[in-house]
């Protein structure tokens, strides 16, 4: 029998830095662009590191050039580790408990799925004490689409465990760019509107499910089928 193959969002959806990660891309902004931004102003809500490099740079009328990106991104990657410090964020209702009670299990594969840098996804998982239940998947390298990144998560999938049946497999996240990434590799999102996105938009984006916040374990495994 195939395995459930379940596809982790970060930001929003496991934890929230209480906009420490904000901080750290602004101050990656003064380093790699030379430019002061205010974050708070630009909508970054499930784009990639990538995606809000480039971003800031069309925003500054600079070019978003590889090297630049990849010059942002490495700075951003020294700035954040010491700004998650600075605010009092929080892991998520229930994930901890979910994927506790999924590492114990041999049916079930649990891989990253994000937007974030793989240092920057690093950093945030070893500060909220996830790094021991959640590691490897894909991440952000440039300012490719994201559904470049759901495309390499699959691929690892496969790599891991061969044939994949996709009606076991989904994407847990918080925003529009979640539900979209699902769709580009044929799987199912169960959305929460932990994040920026109420149920409403998360509905409106074509989600299979949404929820307020994920559920204790028992209930997670009965809505993802894992009996």
């Amino acid at each position: 029998m195939a395995p459930w193959i379940l596809f982790w969002d970060i930001d929003g959806t496991l934890l929230s830095t209480a906009r420490a990660g904000v901080r750290a891309l602004e101050a990656a902004a003064r380093e790699a662009y030379g430019i002061d931004v205010d974050l708070d102003a630009l909508p970054t809500g499930g784009l990639t590191d990538g995606e809000i490099a480039a971003a800031i740079a069309a925003e500054a009328g600079l070019e978003a050039s590889d090297e630049s990106v990849a010059r942002f991104l490495d700075a951003y990657g020294r700035a954040l580790p010491a700004a998650l410090h600075t605010r009092q964020g929080t892991v998520l209702p229930s994930v901890r408990e979910i994927l506790e009670d999924l590492a114990g299990d041999e049916r079930v594969v649990s891989l990253l799925l994000t937007g974030n840098t793989r240092p920057g996804a690093a950093a945030k998982l070893a500060h909220y004490g996830l790094d021991d239940l959640l590691g490897d998947g894909a991440f952000c390298a440039d300012a490719r689409p994201r559904a470049e990144i759901a495309r390499q998560a699959l691929a690892l999938a496969r790599e891991r465990v061969g044939d994949l049946d996709l009606d076991r497999a989904f994407v847990i996240g918080d925003t529009p760019h979640d539900i979209a990434c699902a769709d580009a590799i044929g799987v199912r999102t169960l959305a929460v509107a932990t994040g920026t996105y109420d149920a409403a938009a998360l509905e409106r984006a074509g989600a299979w499910r949404v929820l307020e916040e994920l559920p204790p374990p028992e209930r997670f495994r009965q809505l993802v089928g894992i009996g």
